[in-house]
């Protein structure tokens, strides 16, 4: 079976104090595709406890998958409880493909973290899955607007045509997500990525 290493954020507030973390639709929806089929690890910087967008929560109530996902003993198991890994003890070797999930948390601490930076650049390199959805993305990258950055380092940058509308781009093995709502097609495209 393969194996996928999720990784959130550790961040809890954005700059101006608010409660911020990892955002809810774009690790539950993933998580339910890819777990029947892949063995799934979750980590972040500081390890256990990577804290969710509370807004997240609140935003999608009534949402019966992320309803469960907060509620599933096996989830908690990995986020509640010390077996969430710290990003410094993940090894690549472990895993075929690497999930960064989104929120405006990745945004403050993934893009400038030396252990994520290493990770993501040797999970490239090994030919392996690197994938990431809505802000995850910044997790490749450092603070700032992602459009512009990845425009002004000379890469393509497509985005769907209306606000909010899913979109998924797969280049090689390479494979982003615009927004929540592309979280569970980007898993789809990951799964078939992970059964070449």
């Amino acid at each position: 079976m393969p194996s996928v290493l999720f990784v959130f954020t550790s961040t809890t507030k954005t700059l101006s104090d608010a409660q911020t973390g990892w955002y809810l639709p774009e690790a539950a929806h993933p998580y339910y595709v890819l777990a029947p089929h892949a063995t799934i690890d979750f980590a972040s910087p500081n390890g256990a406890n990577p804290p969710v967008d509370e807004g997240s929560v609140k935003m999608f109530e009534s949402d019966a998958e992320l309803i469960k996902f907060l509620a599933d003993e096996t989830v908690n198991l990995k986020t509640k409880l010390p077996n969430a890994k710290k990003l410094s003890a993940v090894s690549v070797k472990n895993y075929d493909a690497i999930f960064y999930i989104g929120g405006h948390g990745p945004v403050f601490d993934l893009p400038v973290d030396p252990v994520n930076i290493k990770l993501a650049s040797e999970f490239y390199h090994s030919g392996k899955i690197v994938s990431a959805v809505c802000h995850g993305v910044a997790a490749l990258d450092v603070p700032f607007s992602t459009e512009d950055r990845i425009i002004s380092l000379g890469g393509k940058y497509t985005k769907a045509d209306q606000p909010f509308e899913l979109k998924v781009v797969v280049d090689g093995l390479l494979l982003t997500g615009q927004n929540p709502a592309a979280g569970g097609p980007l898993a789809e495209e990951i799964l078939k990525a992970l059964h070449k």
